[in-house]
């Protein structure tokens, strides 16, 4: 049997997905003539609509149609409205029953309880102005120090671009000292050496003081002025990582429950495959890890937005559901304050992989979440607490977002794409689920899984999701992740910055 040729997601549905390139003239099986030709991933219209008529893809509106639209013709851009849309309207979770028959895997037990997918040592900077140090050092630890040491997975740099020319107190800072906080505490540690430049506003005794944090074996702290200089500090942090190696390279992987594992869940790069391949197949991933007792964070708040009723309808309580909406709210206002709107999302590659408004993004988004229960809603980077399926504050850029998935404790990311997003992110490794077959092929060396077959009947969605659940507990256990192969993650770490730069 051939492979079907455009897609129609919900029976409500007004429009069709094309699968491959479609023609004008040709006639679909729903005895629809083309009027224009059809992009692969792009949107035709079933049947005709009236300007100002409600607009349905997966069941949802997705806008109102701009003008009137006959049976046969594109819709996107020029025919599509995304102002004044009701939002998405969700029912009760109907958890998955299935529960999956692997639930362990090799990582690391730390002393403080946590559990690593990966035994690194990270170097890094309290201010801008020690980055140069700190990627110097890791630079030379790496040529000098790892290769004798093959217990380290890698050698890790964390800089920034903030950390002074900020206030000592308040939002922007609480938000950097939380950041570098979690990372610190990260289970995918072995050792951390914090290096400062001795006066600015992220001081380390304070930083540290903040976070409930103690210098010790695994946490050693430097500052440049105090070393004598750039060429003695970089000497001094040698040695200090060397030391870090000896004792982080003790460590061993052992048999872990998958209970310990925390998925970032992630986006980049979305075409209009991602709701119906990857996202859904990636969404029954996280909901084996549920029921296997792990934890799933769903972040980026604005590329929620209008889909939102779809997660409130799962929350656990009402006071979960509150929270929210509150972090929407504070999103709807932050905007308008820069003249903006959450509407102004999609990205240019977005809109050219097929996806024209930001419900229809955002429907494909709350997608990667499956089905479980909320529990709980978190602030940017905050440490979860709790097991289950979460909601995480953040942007919907994503190397923001993932960086405070990680320092929030996520030890290992999943990350779809259709476009072809290349992110990776140090020290966690971030597993790429490419939405359809001509880009995996043609990325072939970033991609991890193929949900493409899924559009070609080879997989179900359920069979995608069992694969990219084993895949996470292999790549947890160590095997490599496509971009950690590429030698990603040394220019990822991207903390929010909020707050007045002075």
């Amino acid at each position: 049997m051939s492979a079907p040729r455009f897609l129609r997601m919900r029976p409500v549905d007004d429009v069709a997905v094309a699968l491959e390139p479609l023609s004008a003239g040709e006639m679909l099986d729903e005895g629809v003539v083309l009027i224009d030709d059809i992009a692969r991933g792009h949107k035709v219209a079933l049947r005709d609509l009236h300007e100002g008529q409600p607009l349905r893809k997966l069941g949802q509106i997705i806008g109102l149609a701009s003008r009137d639209i006959a049976a046969g013709q594109h819709v996107h851009l020029h025919n599509l409205d995304a102002r004044a849309v009701p939002h998405a309207l969700g029912s009760p979770a109907a958890n998955i029953t299935e529960m999956p028959a692997r639930t362990e895997f090799q990582g690391f037990r730390r002393a403080g309880g946590g559990v690593g997918t990966r035994n690194c040592i990270g170097v890094m900077a309290t201010v801008n102005c020690s980055a140069t140090v700190v990627r110097e050092i890791v630079a030379r630890a790496r040529a000098t120090v790892l290769p004798g040491h093959p217990g380290i997975d890698a050698i890790v740099p964390i800089t920034h671009t903030t950390g002074c020319g900020m206030s000592s107190r308040g939002i922007g800072i609480d938000l950097l000292r939380r950041t570098l906080g979690g990372f610190i505490r990260h289970p995918n540690f072995g050792g951390v050496l914090v290096i400062g430049l001795g006066c600015e506003a992220n001081d380390i005794d304070d930083l540290l003081a903040s976070q409930g944090l103690v210098p010790g074996p695994a946490l050693r702290t430097m500052s440049i002025q105090a070393a004598g200089g750039t060429r003695a500090a970089i000497e001094t942090g040698l040695e200090e990582v060397r030391s870090l190696a000896a004792l982080a390279g003790r460590a061993t992987r052992e048999p872990v429950p998958a209970a310990a594992l925390t998925l970032g869940l992630q986006c980049g790069g979305s075409d209009g495959f991602s709701a119906v391949s990857a996202n859904p197949a990636l969404g029954y991933a996280a909901d084996l890890l549920v029921r296997s007792g792990g934890t799933v964070i769903l972040a980026e708040t604005p590329e929620i937005h209008g889909a939102e009723g779809l997660l409130l309808a799962r929350a656990a309580d009402a006071s979960v559901a509150a929270d929210l909406e509150a972090k929407l709210a504070w999103w709807q206002a932050y905007v308008a304050s820069h003249g903006e709107s959450l509407n102004n999302n999609p990205s240019p590659g977005n809109l050219a992989g097929g996806i024209t408004t930001i419900y229809e993004k955002s429907l494909g988004a709350v997608a990667k979440a499956g089905t479980s229960t909320l529990r709980g809603v978190y602030d940017y980077g905050q440490s979860v607490d709790r097991t289950g399926f979460v909601f995480m504050d953040s942007p919907g850029y994503d190397p923001c977002s993932v960086t405070g998935e990680i320092a929030a404790g996520a030890n290992i990311v999943c990350f779809t794409t259709g476009r072809g997003s290349v992110f990776g992110a140090q020290p966690v490794p971030s597993v790429k689920l490419a939405t359809n077959s001509e880009m995996a092929n043609h990325m072939a060396d970033d991609m991890d899984f193929n949900c493409g077959r899924i559009l070609e009947g080879e997989l179900s969605l359920e069979a995608a999701g069992r694969g990219i659940y084993e895949l996470l507990l292999d790549i947890a256990s160590g095997e490599a992740s496509a971009s950690e192969r590429n030698g990603f993650g040394d220019f990822e770490f991207v903390p929010w910055q909020l707050g007045a730069v002075l």
